[in-house]
């Protein structure tokens, strides 16, 4: 029988979003849309306060920081930014050192208005890390969005946790992407199901 990767592999991205796992600070469980109703009442908080949304990631979680900072500051009404400017992040990682990458400049600019959602497939990033702690001594809520181990330290700090159970790094990246989508598009009522086909 031909082995057919494709079938493989999206029945595995499938199988890693049916089981999400979405918990609160102290590993409160909650269900997959209760988290995503959290998730964008905390925008609408931000948006209604004139507050900020701050992604970081690293790789490819930084790409999808600036896509998701992009698409909500244009679509949403909310304002949002990401920490992933080239010289920003070789001044600080040149001048302290790469874990302060997001953390510093989250210090000079963050508020308590603001909401930092970090994107990590491992979830223990030291510079994400850095953020979160960061972002926790200045009283900016945090959503995390990690994967593979769970018991990944960015799981443990974040205010909101979205994670992703799977064993390879693609399966993790492609489900964040998804996640992300899903949260904005709820947020300004899309609806790919109920649109009519072109």
């Amino acid at each position: 029988m031909e082995h057919n990767y494709y079938a493989h592999y999206s029945r595995s991205i499938e199988r890693a979003l049916a089981n999400l796992e979405v918990t609160q600070a102290g590993g409160h469980l909650l269900s997959q849309q209760e988290g995503f109703n959290l998730a964008c009442s905390m925008a609408v908080r931000v948006r209604d306060d004139d507050g900020m949304l701050y992604f970081c990631g690293n790789g490819a979680s930084a790409a999808m920081a600036s896509h998701m900072a992009l698409d909500w500051l244009k679509n949403s009404g909310v304002k949002a930014a990401c920490f992933n400017d080239i010289a920003s992040l070789t001044a600080y990682g040149n001048d302290t050192c790469y874990d302060n990458v997001f953390a510093l400049p989250l210090k000079r600019l963050g508020r308590a208005t603001d909401v930092l959602i970090t994107t990590s497939s491992s979830g223990n990033s030291p510079n994400v890390l850095a953020a979160l702690t960061q972002a926790k001594a200045s009283g900016i809520r945090t959503i995390t969005f990690s994967g593979l181990g769970d018991k990944n330290k960015s799981r443990a700090i974040g205010d909101l946790n979205f994670f992703i159970p799977c064993r390879t790094y693609g399966i993790a990246e492609c489900a964040h992407q998804i996640l992300l989508h899903a949260w904005l598009d709820q947020f300004m009522g899309i609806e790919e199901w109920t649109n009519p086909s072109k």
